[in-house]
């Protein structure tokens, strides 16, 4: 798969328990970023472009990709700028950090470039998580050449306190207009959520194997790991969701998975967005927290299943 144009990366396939056969390669971006790409090249139903969150990385979608490939389709995952293995512009790796929230959309162009240039199989499906989920929906509004797509706990609106939803966007504009850009945003820090929490009241999942699947990552290869946004990250994110709000929704066939739970993104604009998606459906997940492809196992086999039948009606 490798080929003289892609360089191998590093890839921890033992942390990331996936299927045989996956690698990692460097893209370079159009501005000049390298990032990481995870490969997973069996399946012959076609090629799931898989959009992680903030603070995720390749290996953390290994037991995704072997999902997927029992469903008969293959993996490629994405580390963003940023995050992961990726390139992170700030002297403080731990802060997740973005310049504009549309920076993003160069790396989904490259890793497109990766694997229509590696010749995994078509047609070309999304599936996304929480930040992903942003940067997917901009995606497919731009064209993103994919036949359908699969949303988990989309980052269209981020989950606050009600004293400082009114008062977020004008601290993190003006903290880009004072140079303080590069501050944590309030009520986070530079440790990361998985390797600090306990299982007991985590906001991710209620399966205690998920939890210890996803801590072991980052106990292990903490280079992987990612802490809390900055306020320039915040006030990018926060305007990228206030701009798509109003536009309509793609044509593009779309599922969303929304845990009853959630608690990391606002659940408001994800049934508002899907109440007007016009070949699209939303799924609730009884007691389900964030991350419903990482939940317990009648969630994540509901999940896959409804994921993989969307993409098997759009070949």
């Amino acid at each position: 798969m490798s080929g003289p144009a892609f360089l191998t990366a590093p890839f921890h396939a033992e942390l990331a328990e996936g299927p045989e056969g996956g690698e990692a390669f460097w893209v370079q971006t159009s501005d000049g970023v390298r990032i990481r790409a995870g490969v997973w090249p069996v399946g012959a139903r076609g090629t799931v472009l898989l959009f992680p969150g903030r603070t995720e990385y390749v290996e953390k979608y290994g037991r995704a990709a072997g999902d997927l490939k029992a469903r008969g389709f293959a993996t490629v995952a994405i580390d963003w700028r940023g995050q992961g293995l990726a390139d992170r512009d700030l002297a403080d790796r731990m802060m997740g950090h973005v310049g504009n929230f549309l920076d993003y959309q160069h790396d989904v162009q490259a890793v497109l470039a990766l694997v229509r240039g590696l010749g995994v199989p078509e047609p070309y499906y999304l599936l996304s998580h929480s930040m992903g989920g942003a940067i997917a929906l901009r995606a497919l509004m731009r064209g993103l050449p994919v036949k359908a797509a699969s949303f988990s706990a989309p980052m269209w609106g981020i989950a606050m306190a009600a004293w400082l939803r009114p008062l977020a966007q004008p601290m993190a504009q003006l903290s880009s207009l004072f140079g303080q850009a590069h501050r944590f945003a309030p009520g986070t820090n530079g440790k990361s959520y998985v390797a600090e929490a306990d299982f007991g009241g985590n906001v991710l999942t209620t399966d205690p194997d998920m939890w210890r699947y996803m801590k072991r990552q980052v106990t292990e290869r903490p280079e992987l790991a990612l802490a809390g946004p900055s306020m320039g990250w915040l006030h990018t994110a926060l305007s990228e969701c206030q701009a798509m709000s109003v536009l309509p929704a793609p044509r593009t066939p779309a599922l969303t998975a929304l845990g009853t739970a959630e608690r990391v993104v606002d659940p408001a604009p994800v049934h508002l967005r899907m109440a007007g998606w016009r070949d699209g459906r939303l799924e609730m997940f009884m007691g389900a927290e964030h991350e419903v492809p990482m939940e317990a196992p009648h969630h994540r086999t509901r999940f896959f299943d409804l994921t993989a039948d969307l993409f098997r009606r759009h070949p």
